[in-house]
Order: C-alpha cells, then structure tokens, then sequence
C-alpha cells in the first residue's frame, strides 16, 4: 500500500507556492471581477516570503506550518487567516509522523478544513474555498483505491468544485454583496484552493513509497 513520507515534504510545499506565484496575475483577474481584486497579489506575497523560509527537505508538518505563520501574520486580506488555519492544522496533523496512509492524509486534509470552517463563517454553497475543498476531500475518501488513484481523485473533485462556483450566487464577504450579479464568475478563492490542492496531489504523488 502507497504512503507518502513526510520528511523532505517540504519540496511540495515549495511547489504549491510556486503555483500561486506563477498564477498571481490570474487570481486577481478572477478576484476583481466580483471582489477588490487583490486575492493574486496577497496569496502569491504569502507564498514567495513561506517559500524563502521552506528547504526541500522540511519536513512536510514544518513546512506547512511556515506557510501559516507567514499567511496569517504577514499578508492582508480575508484569505490570509484561513489559508493560515488550513495550514497549520494539516500540519499539526502530519507532525511526529514519518509516513501518511490514504487515511492520515485524509484526516490531515480534513483537519485543515475544520480549521478554515472554524475560524470562519462560509459553508458549502456560499460560493468560497470550501466549495473546492469540500467536494475534493469527499472524492478522496470516496476512492476506493489505493493512496495514489486518491490524490488523483482529489484533483477532479477539487476541479469539479471550482468549476461549480460559477453558478453559485456569493453568500458572505464583498461579493455577497453583488447578490445575483455574482453569478457567472468562478470564486477565486475556489480557485486558488484547487491549485493548492492539485499542486500538493501532484507533488505528493511524485513522492510515494
């Protein structure tokens, strides 16, 4: 059965932030559509200073919980304190562990989006981040193969899920305030979320033993 090694994770951490970089310009298009337009901007200024902060061979626990520090102390915006949480309880999840089964990173995806859900007041529905990684989580514990068809199966739910916000009508933050006007355009949020959870899967899966 496929595990993913936690130690020097911090290579997919390192990919993650170079996704967010490169689709800086990207993210704040989407953003500006229906928000202030800053979503590309603020996460790719998180992602860089975490990425400076982050050797390839972090750990992956460690990693993940550079990112947060930098996410929700140093950059602005709505997205920096959840993304932060999401962050640091994956990584609370994969500390003191040298391997993560199919179940272990399940239960570390999971633990960052109690986290997001936690400190925030969007549900599934509200046209947010937690609609790409709600539907992506529940696609890999849907899978019943092994760890590395499960990181494929969480891409295409969290594609699935991106995709689905274009229709949703924004329930909480600036756009909410656009009401019908928000629908026909993809949250970024959502957005960003599937590049983070597809840019992990990828890296993750390059690294099972």
């Amino acid at each position: 059965m496929s595990k993913l090694p936690t130690n020097g994770g911090g290579a997919i951490v390192r990919a993650i932030a170079d996704v967010i970089v490169e689709n800086r310009a990207y993210l704040s298009e989407v953003d500006g559509k229906i928000g202030d337009g800053d979503h590309g901007n603020n996460m790719a200024k998180g992602f860089a200073r975490a990425k400076e902060r982050i050797s390839d061979d972090a750990s992956l626990g460690e990693a993940m919980h550079i990112v947060a520090d930098v996410l929700m102390g140093e950059i602005g915006g709505s997205m920096g304190p959840l993304y932060g949480m999401f962050f640091d309880d994956m990584a609370s999840a994969a500390d003191n562990r040298e391997y993560l089964d199919k179940q272990a990173v399940g239960d570390m995806l999971e633990a960052g989006c109690q986290g997001v859900m936690a400190i925030g007041e969007a549900k599934p529905g509200d046209k947010t981040l937690l609609d790409t990684l709600v539907p992506a989580i529940e696609a890999f514990r849907a899978c019943d193969q092994d760890l590395h068809e499960a990181l494929k199966a969480l891409k295409h739910g969290a594609e699935k899920g991106r995709d689905a916000t274009t229709d949703m009508v924004a329930k909480v933050g600036r756009s909410s305030r656009l009401g019908e006007r928000s629908r026909g355009v993809p949250d970024a949020g959502a957005t960003s979320c599937c590049m983070i959870l597809t840019a992990f899967a990828d890296g993750a899966a390059r690294r099972l033993v």
